[in-house]
């Protein structure tokens, strides 16, 4: 019975014995890990009502508060940075999405110092969860050497 638990999650479990005559569990792949495709159309870049219609998708309505928000285009080599509306202390979500071909490189900060830092492939979301101490304004940078959308929510938790 103890067997069955330890290999539960696992696609397939093989059982070796040795010279003590106690099975051992390895995992073995029997299926294999299956990627699906991404969806071909994340890897056009959108403008207007599709834009704003990607961002919504992309970028779930949270529990909490949705405190800002931003969408947009950026050509290759092209960078924005924008700042949050002031935010009281607490514990926020910092939702990041892009679509495009190649990836995008979010930079959340606080007075210079980095509270996110992470370069997302395309057709992507991911959140981040930061603590903040006191009322802060927080900077975002968006970065890409090629043509892609992006889009971010920041949530009070």
């Amino acid at each position: 019975m103890l067997l069955v638990v330890l290999c539960g999650g696992v696609a397939g479990c093989e059982y070796t014995y040795e010279d003590s005559g106690r099975p051992e569990a390895t995992a073995t792949s029997t299926a294999g890990n299956v990627a699906l495709p991404p969806d071909p159309a994340l890897e056009e870049t959108v403008s207007g009502e599709a834009l704003e219609e990607w961002a919504k998708a992309a970028l779930p309505e949270s529990q909490g508060q949705s405190f800002y928000s931003s969408s947009g285009y950026l050509n290759p080599g092209e960078s924005k940075s924008e700042q949050t509306v002031q935010l009281p202390a607490g514990t926020y979500a910092v939702t990041l999405a892009c679509r495009g071909t190649r990836r995008v490189s979010f930079d959340v900060t606080l007075n210079e110092v980095a509270l996110v830092d992470l370069t997302l492939g395309c057709a992507n979301a991911r959140v981040s969860v930061v603590q903040l101490e006191k009322d802060a304004v927080l900077s975002i940078r968006v970065g890409s050497r090629s043509d892609a959308n992006f889009a971010y929510r920041v949530s009070r938790l």
